[in-house]
């Protein structure tokens, strides 16, 4: 189900299949919220960013205790504040905040999520997190220790929702078939298609509410690196961005798009994953960033654009899907 509100242009549509939660098509990333990383938003500039960002009706923001070392958790509490009611908050703890964390602070285990959620909590303000998840699969703990741990989270009611960041699908769908799980993060874009293997598949099957970081690979996407623009990826230390073949080819077509449609190869790039019907990731670093990305919203694709795009793009689905390709006819 769709809905639009009539003073804002942003669509809603509920997240994933198991829950009433209604979320705006377009997720605000918090990473870039903040310097203490030396390279984001200063705080001024990152309530600029929220604020449009809920002007735009937007209502779902997504950071981590990892995010500027704590700086992300903190602006968004203070923007949140006196609103706390009309946003979900996704927040993901495993590094902590600490830029060195000692060894036993440091992982997916009950104790770093003890001890994440509540310094998470302090620093949004709050006394809930909508969603929460481990930032990535740390090759360590258990699973199922992730997955109770989580679980008495949710009893516990600090928080309302779980998810995964960054975890093998396996895993995942382990976890998923032990306790409510509501959601999962992973990169997608026209240069990074492999979660087309297992990820979408499994989150389908779990009905979960499927997040899009990197929707721009990086800005890549936007073209600005050809053009000699500076940026967070860079291939190497000279400062120089080599193409592959691939991505030329790509990017070449995004702009031929663009200008028939005219927009940005950036743009055109955003509307593409929006057009796969998830839940796609912002992260904005200046005002600009964020109102090209919501442009997007509005734009869109004729099918021979989206085709090509997908011929451009496409990957092996690897065994055993080529094979069943075959042997199903």
């Amino acid at each position: 189900m769709n809905r639009k509100n009539k003073k804002k242009y942003m669509r809603y549509k509920l997240f994933g299949a198991h829950t009433g939660l209604h979320v705006s098509e377009i997720l605000l990333g918090g990473a870039s919220l903040g310097i203490r990383n030396g390279y984001g938003a200063a705080r001024e500039d990152a309530m600029q960013i929220l604020k449009a960002y809920a002007d735009a009706g937007g209502n779902f923001i997504d950071t981590s205790d990892r995010y500027q070392l704590g700086e992300s958790e903190e602006i968004i509490g203070k923007f949140t504040e006196g609103q706390r009611s009309d946003f979900i908050i996704c927040s993901k703890y495993t590094q902590s905040s600490n830029p060195a964390p000692k060894i036993s602070n440091f992982g997916n285990h009950r104790k770093a999520m003890r001890q994440g959620i509540e310094a998470s909590l302090k620093r949004l303000r709050t006394d809930y997190i909508d969603i929460y998840m481990p930032h990535y699969d740390d090759g360590i703990t258990p699973w199922e220790e992730i997955a109770r741990g989580l679980e008495d989270l949710l009893s516990s009611g600090k928080i309302l929702y779980t998810g995964l960041t960054n975890f093998p699908a396996w895993k995942a769908s382990a976890i998923a078939a032990t306790i409510p799980l509501t959601a999962i993060q992973i990169e997608y874009n026209l240069l990074q298609r492999t979660a087309e293997r297992e990820f979408i598949p499994m989150a389908s099957v779990h009905g979960l509410g499927t997040m899009l970081y990197s929707p721009l690979a990086g800005g890549v996407l936007t073209g600005k690196y050809r053009e000699g623009q500076t940026g967070r990826l860079m291939k190497d230390a000279t400062g120089i961005f080599d193409e592959d073949g691939e991505t030329k080819s790509i990017i070449d077509y995004l702009s031929v798009v663009a200008e028939e449609l005219h927009a940005t190869p950036g743009q055109v790039a955003f509307a593409w994953v929006l057009s796969k019907n998830h839940f796609p990731l912002v992260g904005a670093r200046k005002l600009d960033h964020l109102e090209e990305s919501l442009k997007a919203s509005g734009l869109k694709l004729p099918q021979e654009h989206k085709d090509k795009l997908e011929e451009l793009s496409s990957i092996s689905l690897g065994y055993p899907h080529d094979l069943l390709a075959k042997v199903r006819g």
